[in-house]
Formats: C-alpha cells, structure tokens, sequence
C-alpha cells in the first residue's frame, strides 16, 4: 500500500474513499445546494506521509481497527440498522459508530418513541428520541423522513440539549415537508385511550404516536407542509381538535385551545423552516450522487404493525418495508441491512413474552443490564434468547448480518438458555412464529442449555480473545439462525464493540 495516499486524520483511509467522504452533492436543487455548504464548511486535512506502520496497526478514536474498517467500508450505498426484537437492543450505538463512515443518517419511522442512547468520544451520553444517531458525528447529515410523525416541542428540546452541550444541529437536520405533525393533544388523547382499555392496556409510551399515525391513516392528519400556510392551518386543525372531542369525552376542547395552539405553531413554523426539506427529492439526490445513506429503525421488527405481536406492538413498520416508504426510495437501492438484536430479550409494555424469565432471575438480569426505558424509565421484561422470534425477524428483513449486543450482561451466568423450538400443548413444533395470541399463550419453549463463562469480557477487543464458552454461545445462535454475528456489544461505550 502507497502510504502517501493516507491522511492525517482519524481514520487513515485511501485517497479514493476519502475523495468521497469528501465530495460534494451537485446542486441539482435547493437541498443538494444546502448540502453543498455544509460540506464545504469542513476543512479537508492535508495529505500527509503520517506513518510507516500498516494499515493494521492503526486504530481510528471510536476503536474501529483493521477488521472492523473492513466491515464498515463492504456495507453498501444504503444500508440500514433495524431491530430484531421488541425494541431497546442498542440500535443506536451501531449507528452512531458507523456514521462516521457515512455521508447521511436517516430516520424512516416512528416517532419520539423510539429512545436511544448513545455516547461520545468522551463517555458522554446522550439520549435521543426523534434526531438521528448520527448527529454526533459532526461530518454526517440527519434526516427525518415523511414516515416519521413529529412533535415539534420534542424536537426542539431535544435540538436544543444537543447544542448545550457542544454538539451543532445547525445546517445538519433536515425534516420532511411530507412528515405528520404529533400535538400535544395526541398525547393526550394517547392516554385516554389507554384508560378505555383498562385491563387490555396496550403499554404504550403515552408519546402519541398512536393517535398521530390514526389522524395520518384517516387523512384528518397536519403535515410539516401545512405550516407553510398559516391561512389555512387554524381551520383543519379545528377539524383535528374537533374530531377528537367528538370521541373522547375526556378530552376537553374550546375555542381557548385552538387560539393557543394556532400562536404556538406559527411561532414554530418559523423556527422549524430552516430544517424543512422535500427529503423525497433530496434523499434521491443523494443516492444519484453515491452518497452513503444509513438508515436507522425505530423499534423493531416484533413491534411492527403487521409482522409483530399485533395488537401489541407500535404503530409503523419498523421492518425492512418502511424504509421504502418512509423515505421515498425505491427497493432496488436498498441494500445490506444490519440486525441488531441482545444477547438475551426484553420487553416494555404489554404483550406475549415466549422466553421471559418470571421472579427473582428476571430481576437479576434486569438489574445488570440496567434494562429501564430510554423513553419511559419503565422497567422492561427480561427473558432468554428468543431464536423463534429471531429467525423469523431475519426472514423479513433479509439481514446481511447481526449485531449481538449487550453479551457482557450475561457474564455472570453459571448457564445460559436459548428459546430454540416453540411447542404445541401436544408436543408438536410450530413452524415459524404464530400470529394467534391465543396460541403464544398456549405454547411451550424448548430450551438449548449452554455453558456460561463467569468473566468480565468488558475489555476485550478482539473475538478470538473470548472465553470459549462466550465463543460457542455467539456461533451456536448463527448457527439456528443462519445469519453471521459481525458485530458483537460488550459494553455501552463507543469502542465496547468486537468486530468478527
């Protein structure tokens, strides 16, 4: 290797990638042009014969050696980062790492539901709800896409604590003209709703993004567009505000609220268009100018409204499906899309729970994964390894590969289980996992029993350095699931991750 093509920054690449972390859009539209400068607001470093060492020996500031640079740089154009489970797997932190190696982060889904922590190169965290995971990393740009419904008061905070604390937002977020505006009154209502079901209680967030998303389907709904038209936006979100306290008595509506609400969103209208963005066309863009696109999933697969535990589960379609939708890009662009799923399973709210571990070993499990909400502070449900539920979400999704996350919580176990087989009350197998709930109730799970390891795994770096018996539990779940593990969590900091 020609050691004059490396630059001296933080992560030594060739000149041909970094010409095109470099680049920038043509200005083929208003956005492509808004992209341009931010680029061009970034110095590109000197090149520079910086070392004699090779390529190997050089660790970039997120601890991303040799071989994990070699799985960062095969991902393709678009790739994406879903969830495998039920939500909570530390999806954010894969992306958060792998921005740095990508032109654009994107979200496709969801709302301020979605809650993922993160930290930066000096151990700070940082909680995200509606801002992308690649906002720490000051070369990347975020998108909130049309499918992503939106509290503009959330945002804001959220903008805003991110900017306290060092990290600029401004000319680095664009949001949707398409995306749903979420109120205050959603949220709400998101609670009445709660109430009526009482004993039936879905065990949602109480965020409103349930009520969003039914405003969207039943095409009453506000869009980021409408608050372009200030003439226009007090009559339909009368119709809104209306439609509401027609159906839930609790819900006390007047003329007071609607005055309130029309002042508070011009004042937001006006905070909000700098970021606003046809992302349609800009995301399209991007992708006929060989941008690096990340998309980052909200939830996950077993929450998806139509493949997960239905009624319980989210309002979208965390799967790979809503990428397409959520953004406006064709299917044929999508390429490999990352799994990330924990070493063990958990759960928030309410729902089926094949694997989960009742009393005293769900508590120890959840207390050492320190398993409570990002978004609720709500304690989650603790179970075993879910390879039903597993399979079944890699048959949808299609995935590339999996991040194993979080296998440093399960250090202290003397025995590890893995859910392999769901059964019939008559002993038969079933051959996926069922959508009758009624069945899920009934069902009983076979378990593999595998040796634990009974060390502290915190502080390695590289697989083969592993205990054998933490080696066999990752390549006995490839091995049922038929996905390789290239991406293995052992901690909740940026370089806790082992590349296989």
């Amino acid at each position: 290797m020609n050691i004059s093509t490396l630059r001296l920054d933080s992560n030594p690449i060739t000149t041909a990638t970094a010409t095109h972390r470099n680049g920038i859009l043509g200005c083929n539209g208003t956005y492509s042009c808004r992209f341009n400068q931010f680029r061009q607001r970034k110095k590109t470093p000197s090149v520079i014969v910086c070392s004699t060492k090779p390529l190997a020996s050089v660790v970039d500031h997120q601890g991303v050696n040799e071989s994990g640079m070699s799985r960062i740089e095969s991902l393709s154009q678009v790739s994406g980062v879903l969830g495998c489970q039920w939500g909570d797997e530390g999806k954010g932190k894969l992306v958060d790492i792998l921005a740095k190696h990508f032109d654009i982060v994107a979200r496709c889904q969801g709302g301020a539901n979605a809650g993922h922590t993160i930290y930066n190169s000096e151990g700070k965290k940082f909680a995200l709800h509606l801002v992308p995971s690649g906002i720490l990393n000051e070369e990347t740009l975020c998108v909130i896409g049309n499918g992503v419904v939106v509290h503009l008061p959330g945002l804001f905070k959220e903008i805003d604590g991110l900017e306290a604390n060092g990290v600029s937002c401004q000319g680095r977020i664009l949001v949707s003209d398409r995306a749903h505006l979420l109120f205050d009154f959603h949220q709400e209502i998101d609670g009445l709703r709660e109430a009526e079901l009482a004993k039936s209680f879905i065990g949602t967030t109480k965020r409103g993004i349930g009520p969003c998303y039914s405003s969207k389907v039943i095409r009453n709904g506000l869009r980021v567009s409408d608050l372009r038209h200030m003439d226009t936006f007090p009559q339909k979100l009368d119709l809104l505000l209306s439609d509401a306290a027609a159906r839930f008595p609790g819900f006390k509506y007047g003329p007071d609220m609607l005055r309130e609400e029309v002042e508070r969103y011009k004042k937001f209208a006006e905070r909000l268009e700098p970021f606003v963005a046809d992302t349609v066309h800009f995301m399209n863009d991007a992708i006929s100018q060989k941008k690096k696109i990340l998309v980052e999933g909200g939830q996950a697969t077993m929450l998806d409204i139509d493949f997960g535990t239905y009624p319980f589960v989210t309002s979208s379609s965390p799967s790979a499906g809503g990428i397409c939708t959520g953004l406006g890009i064709a299917p044929r662009v999508v390429g490999d899309l990352v799994g990330v799923v924990k070493a063990y399973t958990t759960r928030v709210g309410s729902g089926p729970f094949p694997t989960e571990i009742m009393g005293k070993g769900g508590d120890l499990l959840r207390f050492a994964g320190q398993e409570f909400g990002t978004t609720t502070g709500r304690p989650r449900r603790c179970g075993w390894l879910d390879i039903v539920a597993l399979r079944f979400c890699c048959q949808i999704n299609g995935f590339a590969s999996l991040n194993l996350t979080k296998l440093d919580v399960l250090s202290d176990l003397p025995e590890i289980q893995l859910g392999v087989t769901y059964r019939h009350p008559d002993g038969s197998a079933l051959n996926s996992f069922p959508s009758d709930l009624r069945l899920l109730e009934q069902i009983k799970v076979e378990y593999e029993v595998l040796p634990g390891w009974k060390s502290d795994i915190s502080s390695i770096r590289k697989y083969i350095d592993l205990p054998k018996a933490a080696r066999e539990y990752v390549e006995r779940i490839e091995e049922l699931v038929g996905v390789p593990i290239h991406y293995i969590g052992i901690g909740p900091g940026r370089d806790a991750l082992i590349y296989k």
